[in-house]
């Protein structure tokens, strides 16, 4: 009997996509730390450094530290030292790979499922190929305008460039806000300030360290503006980080993008991290402002009670759950099933099956929280109405009632 092949269909693809997104996921999340364990210790160590015991005038400080059972003596050149190392250790793939890993997610679900993920019609009704389009218009456009803002005159003064820093940001966030959907908004900031971060070690850190190296090998003394320059840039990543993150977790946190004042929460929580940020930056300096994390934290209660969301519409008679699985089987359970029936899923997103009586009951707060904040269904693919929404917020809170 001759063997059937059978040919990929969109389940197959949908299928291999999940296991993409898995493993390109895990890949960012490694290298991620990497990059962001390296970036925090050597910005620590810069800020640390002791007077050189031995009053040599090329050393600008030294530290001695002990850990996994050894000792450590570092020490950092004002320039460079009087000979080249026979060995250097460059640090730069970490960075690397957290981009192209992080990118390749960002290209496989935002791009790939653009009219799930990143189109929201309520905001403004964009095709797919014109969503992808700007989106990468944004990732070019938000490097080229910080770079020239770091190499202008601007650049020469901390606190404006700052303040530059500060102002693109407040127009980046209103723009992708009021663009795309509010998880993917969040999603394009987060890829726009990565890509800032990358670049900067790309196209100004190493190039810089490369040509320290090459003018050593010619046996002159190395231009000190690549150092000045590279540990700018070095700082700003480090005052990025933590804001990055934050964009990175959000899509898992519905509350934050998803309302219309998204971008204020977006800059609001950017904050937060920036001043934490800043905190762990002073202690490495030996002072303790505990001003800084006290104002993240109020920052981030008052943005949990203004969001928080009311406790059911007035007037809204709680349906009888017969009426609740309708409305869940119309709008939810084309994704939310043990096999799902809408186009680029293979399984229930999250695990979360509502195709079933008790599953609805099960995630019913879970419900509650995705339909009042309007963040499901995705750009409201399944045409759920404002009435049928306030009935499942009602039904949930009367108790999620099996009647």
């Amino acid at each position: 009997m001759p063997r059937r092949t059978r040919t990929p269909d969109t389940m197959d693809l949908a299928y291999l996509s999940e296991w993409a997104n898995l493993l390109i996921r895990w890949l960012h999340l490694i290298t991620g730390i990497a990059w962001i364990g390296t970036s925090f210790y050597f910005i620590g160590l810069d800020n640390q450094l002791d007077p050189p015991r031995d009053g040599n005038p090329r050393v600008k400080g030294e530290q001695w530290s002990i850990h996994g059972g050894g000792f450590y003596h570092k020490q950092k050149y004002l320039n460079a030292p009087a000979q080249l190392p026979e060995k250097l250790h460059w640090f730069k793939w970490e960075a690397y790979w957290t981009w192209l890993s992080g990118f390749s997610l960002f290209m496989l679900i935002y791009w790939g499922q653009a009219s799930t993920y990143l189109v929201d019609p309520a905001v403004l009704d964009l095709s797919p190929e014109v969503a992808v389009a700007v989106s990468a218009t944004m990732l070019v456009a938000g490097w080229v305008v910080y770079d020239l803002a770091c190499k202008s005159k601007w650049g020469e003064d901390d606190r404006l460039l700052s303040a530059f820093g500060v102002g693109l940001l407040v127009v980046v966030a209103f723009i992708a806000c009021h663009v795309f959907s509010g998880r993917g908004a969040f999603l394009q900031v987060g890829a726009i300030t990565g890509t800032i971060m990358v670049a900067n070690v790309a196209m100004v850190i190493i190039p810089g360290q490369r040509k320290m190296v090459a003018a050593m090998q010619a046996g002159q003394e190395p231009d000190p503006k690549y150092g000045r320059w590279g540990k700018q840039r070095s700082v700003h990543n480090t005052y990025l980080t933590l804001p990055v993150l934050f964009l990175m977790i959000s899509p898992h946190y519905p509350m934050t993008w998803s309302g219309p004042w998204n971008w204020v929460v977006l800059l609001a929580i950017t904050l937060a991290g920036a001043l934490v940020r800043q905190f762990f930056v002073q202690r490495q300096f030996g002072r303790s402002p505990w001003a800084l994390p006290a104002a993240a934290t109020a920052v981030v209660c008052l943005l949990a009670f203004a969001l928080m969301p009311a406790r059911g519409p007035a007037g809204v008679v709680a349906p009888a759950f017969a009426e609740v699985q309708g409305i869940v089987a119309a709008r939810c359970a084309s994704c939310h099933a043990a096999h799902p029936t809408q186009e680029g899923f293979v399984e229930a997103p999250k695990g979360v099956r509502l195709d079933e009586p008790g599953q609805i009951r099960r995630w019913a707060q879970s419900i509650r929280q995705q339909v009042s904040t309007e963040a499901m269904p995705p750009g409201n693919l399944t045409d759920i109405t404002a009435e049928e929404r306030a009935a499942l917020v009602a039904w949930v809170a009367a108790g999620a009632p099996r009647e």
